[in-house]
């Protein structure tokens, strides 16, 4: 079973299952755990996008609201951790031995608005349950796109003593703190005796060809402000105009940031974060 040392509290989101205070997830965690079905009629975990488009019941997975109580929630970083992984968004080779996995996705702040650049530094073990330690292989770190999403090219982990399949993930937004966590394979046996499982990191699995593809969202704790009811229809054209969040720019729409001119490339809704320097896939100096 991992065994993790204590996280620098400074450094990292280390609250644990003691601290963390009842919410409704947690009265529904702990009904979906007596029952051992964390899966809605549909056959699927509902995810935080789905809160984001008002689409959906109410989900065992974080979703986002106001409140912040459904973040997703931290676990143990466990022993196997290494620092400084190779930034990739493939963690296998066209021989790597294994099960085919992608697991792709989003991150959210608690306005249910992506979070763009948001680092995910993924780990894991191989086929047959062993973790490198010696080297990086199952070891990757990456950064979301303009629009929140991300994507994770793997194999399906191996089980070893102790612990059901998961995989290991750090998450931070930029200057934010890290969210140290894991996610979990539904249906799987060993998930009703491992101890450290938790129903509200399932992803969604389905099999796809000889291989599986996984989704799941990310909720961090990030304040954001939440989108205006009515975006403007008149977003400014000129040159002279200054960038502002919250507006729904068009292709082609110039803006100023900092003394610098702008054109936008493809259509968005502006949010905080997303200043034309920082999104080169949203703006284009000139």
């Amino acid at each position: 079973m991992d065994n993790a040392n204590p996280h620098d509290p400074d450094a990292s989101d280390e609250a644990s299952g003691d601290r963390r205070r009842i919410s409704r997830k947690g009265l529904l965690k702990a009904a979906l755990v007596a029952s051992a079905a964390p899966l809605l009629a549909g056959g699927s975990v509902a995810l935080a996008r789905d809160a984001a488009t008002g689409n959906g019941p109410l989900a065992p997975t974080p979703e986002c609201d106001d409140d912040g109580d459904d973040t997703t929630p931290p676990q143990m970083e466990g022993p196997y951790f290494k620092p400084n992984s190779p930034r990739r968004t493939s963690l296998v080779t066209p021989s790597t031995p294994g099960v085919p996995l992608t697991v792709s996705g989003y991150v959210f702040g608690r306005a249910c608005r992506p979070i763009s650049g948001a680092l995910l530094d993924f780990w894991q073990a191989d086929t047959n349950g062993a973790y490198d330690m010696a080297q990086f292989a199952f070891r990757g770190h990456q950064f979301t796109g303009a629009d929140g999403s991300f994507r994770l090219t793997t194999i399906v982990p191996g089980l070893y003593p102790g612990r059901t399949r998961h995989i290991h993930v750090k998450a931070q937004a930029p200057g934010g703190r890290i969210l140290t966590t894991q996610l979990y394979f539904p249906n799987e046996p060993r998930n009703n005796t491992d101890a450290l499982f938790d129903p509200e990191l399932l992803m969604n699995v389905r099999n796809v060809g000889n291989g599986r593809q996984g989704s799941f969202d990310f909720v961090l704790d990030v304040a954001q402000t939440p989108g205006p009811t009515d975006l403007p229809t008149d977003p400014p054209t000129e040159p002279g105009a200054g960038w502002v969040a919250g507006t729904s720019y068009r292709a082609g729409d110039r803006v100023t940031y900092g003394g610098v001119a702008y054109r936008c490339l493809q259509a968005h809704q502006a949010v905080s974060g997303w200043e034309p320097p920082n999104v080169p896939a949203l703006w284009e100096r000139g």
